[in-house]
């Protein structure tokens, strides 16, 4: 009925990040130039899903902190790391995947505002990220 009225109804594409080359995983020389971030999914007994939002330092692997909520927006991300940033100050770079939250206008507006370079992974390439993966 549509195709005959010719109403075609909109469809709104994803937004992606455009490809980039491969980078391997570079040395750090120092504490806070580059994080990791990524998402896990989990579920409890009663089968109520939770997610967990980890960020490690990549120079030594140290977890900086795991956020556990049932729900984490890009504004929450954002406010997250505005925190941790109060402990162990501001990175340089952060390398994170091309999930909703970090391709997002809030998270990338939050990063340009603090002078942060975002470094998105490919897709379908965890190892790019391998020290959170």
């Amino acid at each position: 009925m549509y195709y005959q009225l010719k109403l075609n109804l909109r469809v709104k594409r994803k937004q992606r990040i455009p490809p980039q080359s491969p980078d391997k995983l570079s040395v750090l020389n120092k504490l806070g130039e580059c994080w990791s971030m990524d998402f896990m999914s989990y579920s409890s007994r009663n089968q109520r899903r939770f997610r967990t939002f980890n960020v490690i330092d990549d120079f030594n692997c140290e977890a900086l902190g795991i956020d556990i909520v049932v729900s984490l927006p890009a504004g929450r991300v954002a406010c997250y790391l505005d925190k941790l940033a109060g402990y162990h100050g501001y990175s340089l770079k952060i390398r994170v995947d091309n999930g909703s939250e970090f391709t997002g206008k809030t998270f990338i507006d939050w990063a340009k505002s603090h002078g942060i370079t975002i470094d998105y992974i490919q897709a379908g390439s965890p190892y790019q990220n391998g020290y959170i993966e």
